[in-house]
Formats: C-alpha cells, sequence, structure tokens
C-alpha cells in the first residue's frame, strides 16, 4: 500500500493505476517499504492499486491483484533500509517498480472496488500481531537492563544499587503488565465480536504499545552506555523497529484522530 509521492497515511491517497484493457489488466505505479519482496522466494506481489480513481466512494476506487514477480515491467529496484538497518524480519523491504505490467483479469482479488475492504480487514489483525512483538522486545529490554545492571559498577556501587535505576526497572515491568493485558483483551474481542467490534481497542494498543516500548528500550539503551547504540547489544535495532512501528500500519496520529472522533461521538 505504502507509496512514495503520497501520503500513505491516508490510503485512499494511492496512485497506483490498474486499468483495464480486454482480458488483462495494466499496472503502473511506484511502491516502497513492500516487506517480504526482497525474498527472492516471493513469487507473487498482491498489488494494490485504483481501477476506478473517479469514482464517487473514496473506499471504493481500490482494487487488488497478484503479480507474478517475473511479470515484464516488474522492476525489484532496491532493499529499504530502517534507521539505517536492512530489516530481514519479512525478508527485507523493497521499492518496487511496476511499468504498464500486464496480468490476466482473472487475477483479481475479489471485485473490483474491493481493495480497501480486504487492505482494513488484513491491518486489524497486523497491528495486534506487531503488538504482541513489541511486548516481547520489552521483555528482552528489562532482561538486558537487568543483566547490565548486576553486572556493572559505577562511583563505587553496582548500577543495580542506583535508585534512578530501579525506577527504570520497576517502570517497565508496570508498563509490560498493563499492555499485555490490553493486547490480551483485544484478542479475546477480536476472537468473540470480530474486527469492529475491537476497534477502539486494536487502535488504543496500536497507540500505546510502540510509544511505551520504544521509551522501554531508550532506558535499556541508556543504561549500557555505549553498548547500548552499538552492535554488540541488540537493543538499537529493536529500538529501530520499535520506533517505525509508531508509523507502519498507519500513523499514531491517524489512530488518535479517529479514536478521539468515535469518543466524541457519544456526546454530539
Amino acid at each position: 500500500m505504502t507509496e512514495p509521492e503520497v501520503a500513505s497515511s491516508d490510503a485512499t491517497n494511492i496512485t497506483t493505476h490498474i486499468r483495464r484493457d480486454g482480458d488483462e489488466y495494466v499496472i503502473t505505479g511506484r511502491k516502497w517499504y513492500i516487506s517480504g519482496a526482497m525474498n527472492p522466494d516471493c513469487k507473487i506481489f498482491i498489488v494494490m492499486g485504483k481501477t476506478d480513481p473517479d469514482g464517487d466512494d473514496i473506499r471504493r476506487q481500490q482494487s487488488m491483484v497478484l503479480v507474478p514477480r517475473d511479470t515484464p515491467g516488474v522492476t525489484v529496484k532496491r532493499a529499504m533500509r530502517v534507521f539505517g538497518y536492512e530489516d530481514h524480519s519479512h525478508g527485507g523491504h523493497a521499492e518496487v517498480i511496476f511499468d504498464d505490467a500486464r496480468v490476466p483479469a482473472s487475477n483479481l482479488i475479489g471485485e473490483e472496488g474491493g481493495g480497501f475492504a480486504i487492505a482494513q480487514a488484513r491491518l486489524g489483525p497486523g497491528r495486534i500481531h506487531h503488538c504482541m512483538r513489541l511486548i516481547g522486545m520489552a521483555e528482552r529490554a528489562i532482561e538486558l537492563m537487568c543483566r547490565r545492571a548486576a553486572s556493572r559498577t559505577a562511583f563505587g556501587k553496582a548500577l543495580a544499587q542506583q535508585g534512578v535505576v530501579h525506577n527504570w526497572i520497576a517502570d517497565a515491568r508496570v508498563t509490560v503488565e498493563q499492555l499485555r493485558l490490553l493486547v490480551l483483551k483485544t484478542a479475546w474481542l477480536m476472537d468473540t465480536v470480530g474486527n469492529k467490534g475491537a476497534h477502539t481497542e486494536i487502535q488504543s494498543i496500536k497507540i500505546a504499545t510502540p510509544r511505551a516500548v520504544v521509551d522501554i528500550l531508550d532506558r535499556a539503551i541508556q543504561l549500557h552506555g555505549a553498548g547500548g547504540v552499538s552492535q554488540d547489544f541488540p537493543l538499537a535495532e529493536l529500538y529501530a523497529g520499535a520506533r517505525t512501528l509508531m508509523i507502519a500500519d498507519g500513523p499514531d496520529e491517524v489512530h488518535q484522530r479517529s479514536l478521539a472522533r468515535r469518543e466524541l461521538k457519544k456526546y454530539l
């Protein structure tokens, strides 16, 4: 969904064009930060673009089609870095160019105009998955903080005896347990009432979890000193990943806007 030429925080901005030509669709556009596209085992791309760019309903302009990697006109241009790192969690992010790439019309997923709905159905579970991973990152940060504090001495006493370190570790544990319960509640609601019924909670965890985990990782980096920003510990890379999730799957501000509007409707 992400494109460099438009503000992709608004998914209706997509400019990639999917034009029907007889029994084929012709795709033209540019995408970037496409997860998994750098993996040579990825043989098929799911491409979202506009089949009806002038349609009255902006949420019915988009469609999704399957595009084999080796389709003429498809170019995987480069790997995209995240805070200077190459993200290998999904095989690597890529910039992909579609220059009049043609695929059979039967490669359409669902129906024309159904792309936006498909994307939204996928993003809810994706967001909760990110939050689960973030909690794992925070747990690792707490472990590393504790090990570091127990093994280092500064100004005549162990870091584990320093009051500020106690505060960092205690606050981190409290925060993780709060996040864990909120994510668990959200997962339960998704199972019992579906994505729409869990909309407020999904947005809540998407806002709260990356922000809090970034803070925990920041404290862990501080406790490790120069080691915290080095390649000898995973903290800098974890920080980059957590900070990125304040943007990925919709920036925090978009979720805050939507959640606040829903709350205000109760009183307007």
